[in-house]
């Protein structure tokens, strides 16, 4: 009975010396806080926002094997310059290409996206998502087409 209490005692008293509580406040940098200061203050100001023409193009009824290809236009009605980092497709057989360099305030730019139906018959519907800066992270555009299946030989 002594060795249980003995044993209880023991591991009280190493629980409690092994979770001293450390002091949190002294383990944040201060060169963190300032970035996050000068983030939040761009944040303040306005993020960039983009406004497409249109969000979706149907191609409508074409044949397999066909490359075709829209534009979508879009307008930077933000507060600050729009960012496009990263363009891409849910299909390897849709391409898309985008401006690379910072779009101003008031500024417009265009989204160009080819898409091959070689192998792709049937109804088709491919999502373009961009990596942006506007407030949302990324915007997305969408594509549609009815593709004829070539004749089986």
């Amino acid at each position: 009975m002594n060795t249980k209490i003995f044993g209880i005692v023991v591991l009280t008293v190493f629980m409690i010396v092994s979770c001293k509580k450390e002091n949190t406040v002294s383990k944040i940098k201060q060169e963190n806080i300032e970035i996050a200061k000068q983030r939040d203050y761009k944040i303040s100001a306005g993020a960039a926002a983009i406004s497409f023409s249109k969000s979706e193009h149907d191609f409508g009824v074409i044949d397999e094997g066909e490359i075709v290809e829209t534009t979508f236009e879009f307008k930077n009605t933000g507060k600050t310059d729009l960012i496009i980092s990263n363009a891409k497709s849910t299909c390897g057989c849709t391409v898309p290409e985008w401006p690379k360099e910072p779009i101003p305030v008031g500024g417009s730019g265009e989204i160009t996206v080819k898409f091959n139906t070689t192998n792709k018959p049937n109804k088709q519907s491919k999502v373009i998502t961009l990596t942006t800066n506007t407030a949302k992270g990324s915007e997305s555009v969408v594509i549609k087409a009815n593709v004829t299946p070539k004749a089986k030989k």
